[in-house]
C-alpha cells in the first residue's frame, strides 16, 4: 500500500468548529490519531510529540499539532478539549460523526477498529495505527514516523522540513 499524498478531511475541532485540511493556511499539520480513553499508546505518543515540539523552539509556531479521534462515540468536542487541555494543550482535538472520522481515517490510511476490552469502564477499546503524519502547507503528506521514533528524531526531521521550506 502506498502512502497518501493529498490529505483531505472534514471534522469538528474541540471547540465545536468545523475544520478541514485548509483551516490552518501556511501551517504544517502534525497529525496523530488516537482516542481519549487510550491508556498507554496515545498518552505516550502525545507526550513524545509535545517534547519534539518543545525542541523546535520558535519553529514550532509553524506547526499545528492535531489529535484526531478514532472513537467519535465517546470523544465529543468537549471531551477532546478537556482531555487535551489537562496534559497536551498544544494540540487541537478533532472529532466528528462516525462517517467524518471514517473518511479521515481513509485519507491517512489509518486502521482503527473497536473491540471489547473488559478493563475499560465502557467495555471497549479502539486499537489503531500508531503513526504520526506530517502534512505540508499544500496538503501533501511530507513524511510520517512510526511509534518507535523518539522525540529528538522527530524534532530533527521537523526542523529539516521547516527550514527547507520557508
Amino acid at each position: 500500500m502506498s502512502a497518501p499524498t493529498d490529505i483531505a478531511f472534514d471534522l469538528v475541532d474541540h471547540d465545536g468548529v468545523g475544520v478541514d485540511a485548509g483551516s490552518w493556511p501556511g501551517d504544517w499539520l502534525l497529525v496523530q490519531f488516537g482516542f481519549t480513553s487510550c491508556r498507554v499508546v496515545c498518552p505516550r505518543a502525545l507526550t513524545k510529540l509535545t517534547a519534539a515540539l518543545d525542541e523546535l523552539g520558535d519553529l514550532a509556531t509553524r506547526v499545528r499539532p492535531l489529535y484526531v479521534s478514532v472513537d467519535p462515540e465517546r470523544d465529543t468536542p468537549e471531551v477532546m478539549r478537556t482531555f487535551l487541555a489537562a496534559s497536551y494543550p498544544r494540540f487541537t482535538g478533532l472529532t466528528g460523526s462516525l462517517e467524518q472520522v471514517e473518511a479521515a481515517k481513509r485519507a491517512f490510511r489509518v486502521f482503527a477498529r473497536r473491540r471489547p476490552d473488559p478493563a475499560d469502564p465502557e467495555g471497549y477499546a479502539v486499537p489503531h495505527t500508531a503513526i504520526t503524519y506530517l502534512v505540508d502547507p499544500d496538503g501533501q503528506l511530507a513524511r510520517h514516523w512510526t511509534d518507535t521514533a523518539d522525540a529528538s528524531a522527530i524534532a530533527a526531521d521537523l526542523t529539516e522540513a521547516l527550514r527547507a521550506r520557508r
